[in-house]
């Protein structure tokens, strides 16, 4: 590091230690003298923690699935695969279709050999892109679009969210050249509706109902530089304060939708899956799973800190707070 950025380092916390800390204490005593900045934490290793992955799909999350088989816990009562794009953007949006005991989802495509399946699956997801023309050729180029095709002839379910929602129309256009070369795609045509890519990125958090099922609450956010339009909106998916959102195919075999995090809340996840084909879907609530795997790690972080250490280099005065004060105000 330059001397500046040096000089912005005020100290280390080690984490996700495993094993005796003794072991340690070597290590940590020759990093405070080659640095001259004080080790203020040594965070232990948690276990089955959760926590959005910042870019990238888990590998924990992908290896769940074979986790549940080896253990005998695989109760899995609807099969669904999300197509990994080389482009996919919001992973996220499936982890709760990834710790759910009753769901067994599988990730397809991500660095796979030619010809890898979605045969078998009840729901196909297409994900987020952050460019929707060249993972519609990256589908075709791997024979995905003709694996939809008959996925849907089968009475198999397809959702598409975001970019995923886009490609499931019969054209998306970019006059502006904002994904790459200017021009307009073939989409894979099952349902109507055409896109244009703009310049102007639509974001904002949402919150509503779907328009299938019991009406299960949705609470996300939208993130994208699309505008879709055609008639297959004239049947929404969803509505935000009353606005429709999204489309579902007339046979109601094919969904899309803008809105990101679609499953986090228990009552859409349950609808959601029973439209995919499985009833009775126990409730599942990753919103509460993720602010209780926070707290835990937060719980971690106070037992952990040096926090006479830390005041000394920030001048914060945590140690005081955290002895006179409420814990959550104390940390915020």
């Amino acid at each position: 590091l330059s001397e500046t950025e040096q000089n912005r380092v005020v100290g280390f916390v080690i984490n996700r230690f495993r094993g005796d800390i003794k072991l340690l204490e070597d290590g940590l005593h020759w990093l405070e003298e080659k640095t001259g900045k004080p080790v203020l934490a040594v965070l232990p290793y948690l276990k089955n923690l959760q926590l959005d992955a910042e870019d990238g799909i888990s590998s924990e999350l992908a290896s769940a699935s074979v986790d549940k088989e080896e253990t005998g816990e695989n109760i899995s009562r609807i099969n669904t695969k999300v197509l990994v794009l080389p482009h996919i953007s919001n992973h996220t949006d499936f982890e709760a279709l990834q710790l759910h005991p009753q769901i067994n989802l599988q990730y397809v495509g991500d660095h796979a050999e030619a010809g890898e399946s979605l045969e078998g699956a009840d729901l196909v997801i297409l994900p987020g892109s952050k460019n929707v023309r060249s993972d519609l050729n990256w589908m075709r180029a791997g024979g995905y679009d003709k694996q939809i095709e008959k996925h849907l002839r089968y009475g198999g379910k397809v959702l598409g969210i975001c970019g995923g929602f886009q490609m499931l129309g019969q054209s998306i256009a970019d006059p502006s050249a904002l994904e790459g070369d200017a021009g307009v795609s073939e989409g894979l045509g099952i349902l109507e509706l055409h896109t244009e890519l703009q310049p102007d990125k639509v974001l904002r958090q949402v919150k509503g109902n779907l328009a299938i099922g019991e009406g299960g609450e949705v609470i996300g956010y939208e993130i994208h530089c699309g505008e879709s339009t055609g008639e297959a909106l004239i049947n929404p998916l969803l509505y935000l304060d009353e606005v429709p959102e999204g489309a579902v195919s007339e046979d109601g075999s094919i969904a899309g939708t803008y809105v990101h995090g679609l499953f986090d809340q228990s009552s859409a996840l349950i609808d959601m899956i029973a439209w995919a084909g499985s009833e009775n879907l126990e409730p599942f609530d990753r919103g509460l799973l993720r602010d209780q795997d926070l707290e835990r790690l937060a719980d971690c972080i106070e037992a952990s800190m040096h926090w006479e250490k830390f005041d000394e280099v920030t001048g914060l005065d945590m140690a005081r707070k955290l002895r006179t004060s409420d814990k959550k105000e104390a940390l915020a």
